[in-house]
């Protein structure tokens, strides 16, 4: 019992420190402080003491040098006409499947989230093309933008991807691995995606209006020069990564020197788009940065609390079976991405979930996979979701439409999850033949 007490006192203290509006890196500090104070008995000297020691040592991590530079490449990638080119190279494939050009949210969204990083970046790039063109073209407003609220989610699935980042250092589990994991399920999502647009514009054709499909061997050609770019980026970044050649903090610098010279040679490189991305950048970076850090401190503050062994043994008498607790860790998730974002949830919760997941019997691989899953269900999930926000600015609908719309897409993500979790090998099969060779 008391550590039930224990654990709500945290939670309840957590909901209230950032209801009260505090920036989120400010409030996980606060939460850590005011617990080891309250609860831990630790006076403001020793606090200090290990919180400096804390900062120091998370904020010395290698692998967070991948970040900064993730996020730069989706920046300058944002504003090059990468995504005029992904829209125009997809059309004339997807033209040729019922559902049309709607299928270039999917597609789109699949190859961009192997050189982004991020959902948002994402569903930005691609949507500020296929939303004005599939509005122009007749198709359904409501799959249209649906399609893209759930496939831009992608950008945190398909490496690379900086949740899988954060979730890597914080479980010190291999980031390679990990991004290999991420393959399979998130093309797995897209797949069923697509082919829930398939089955709609089947059973209610006005939603997708046919257009001739009149292209020749010549206009494929030119669509795969199209495509050429991206493409090319995703062998640089992520064909480094699983040849071994480069770590993933490696492969992110090759891949921004890549696509500064892409820019380059295209002649769209120019001094002022450099600074606007490099300062987005700096402030996203920050940002994730300083709340992974500061989560260190809260990871620290829970386990002086012994909050983690406490709840293990507490559910370890309740004889839950590995799925019981996936169930039970799946609604909490849901619940968290109602009100935060996908880093805040992951650096908050695992220093609770992380050590109940281990001694379940579960593969921290393949758990970094289905929470990064559970991570995008919050992306498309109102009053907080990401995407959402998106979404509105970009079509000037109300969030309520938006949030809608993206309802089927939701239900498809949660499918998913099951079937990872009935599969498991979805996700580990990759990473395992990594381990054999």
């Amino acid at each position: 019992m008391d550590t039930l007490w224990t654990t709500l006192g945290l939670v309840g203290l957590i909901f209230i420190v950032l209801g009260l509006g505090t920036w989120v890196f400010a409030g996980l500090v606060m939460v850590a402080v005011l617990s080891l104070l309250w609860m831990g008995d630790f006076d403001l000297q020793r606090i200090g003491i290990t919180l400096s020691r804390i900062l120091f040592r998370a904020g010395n991590s290698w692998e967070l040098s991948a970040i900064p530079l993730f996020i730069l490449m989706g920046e300058l990638i944002f504003r090059s006409d990468i995504s005029e080119r992904l829209f125009k190279g997809l059309e004339p494939f997807a033209r040729r499947i019922p559902g049309g050009i709607l299928h270039t949210n999917i597609f789109g969204c699949t190859l961009f989230a192997a050189v982004s990083g991020s959902s948002s970046a994402t569903t930005a790039t691609v949507g500020k093309i296929t939303t004005r063109e599939l509005q122009q073209r007749g198709y359904d407003r409501q799959l249209s933008i649906g399609s893209l609220a759930g496939a831009g989610s992608l950008g945190l699935l398909i490496p690379p991807s900086i949740v899988m980042i954060v979730y890597g250092v914080q479980a010190e589990v291999s980031i390679s691995k990990l991004f290999m994991a991420g393959v399979l399920p998130g093309l797995l999502i897209a797949t069923l995606y697509s082919g829930y647009l398939l089955v709609q514009a089947l059973l209610y054709p006005h939603k997708a209006p046919r257009q001739p499909a009149t292209e020749s061997t010549v206009t494929f050609l030119q669509s795969l020069a199209l495509l050429a770019p991206v493409l090319g980026l995703i062998v640089v970044v992520i064909g480094s990564i699983y040849s071994g050649l480069a770590t993933p903090s490696e492969a992110a610098a090759v891949g921004l020197g890549a696509t500064l010279l892409f820019l380059l040679f295209e002649k769209q490189l120019s001094w002022s788009l450099f600074q606007d991305a490099v300062r987005s950048a700096l402030l996203s970076s920050v940002m994730v940065c300083s709340i992974l850090v500061c989560a260190a401190l809260l990871a620290t503050a829970v386990g002086y609390l012994h909050i983690p062994q406490d709840l293990a043994k507490v559910i370890g008498a309740m004889q839950l079976t590995p799925a019981g607790l996936l169930l039970i860790l799946a609604l909490f998730y849901i619940i968290l991405g109602l009100f935060l974002d996908g880093i805040s949830i992951t650096v908050m919760s695992l220093p609770i979930t992380l050590p109940l997941v281990i001694q379940a019997g579960i593969d921290p691989i393949w758990f970094g996979v289905f929470l990064v899953i559970m991570v995008e269900i919050g992306q498309i999930t109102p009053p907080v979701g990401f995407n959402l926000f998106v979404l509105q600015g970009l079509t000037g609908e109300k969030l309520g439409k938006v949030a809608l719309a993206a309802m089927p897409f939701f239900v498809l993500m949660c499918v998913a999850a099951v079937i990872i979790s009935l599969f498991p090998g979805i996700a580990l099969w990759l990473p395992g033949l990594a381990s054999q060779g």
